[in-house]
């Protein structure tokens, strides 16, 4: 019997949101445009992407409103 280590994305529910997407996609660019030495306001700004990713991951609108 085979295992799946990852969910089959045929499955729209299987997917991330859009808004996750976004964030993942911002974040990656943040990093890529600053490598590993951040300023206070890059981390700043590290810090709302990912409180937005998770959000949208568990589908809570209100924190990525707050965010």
């Amino acid at each position: 019997m085979r295992m799946a280590l990852l969910p089959d994305s045929s499955h729209p529910a299987d997917r991330p949101a859009p808004a996750a997407e976004q964030a993942n996609e911002a974040i990656r660019a943040l990093v890529d445009a600053t490598g590993p030495d951040w300023s206070p306001v890059e981390a700043a700004t590290y810090e709302v992407l990912l409180i937005e990713w998770a959000a949208a991951t568990r589908g809570d609108p209100d924190i990525i409103e707050a965010a």
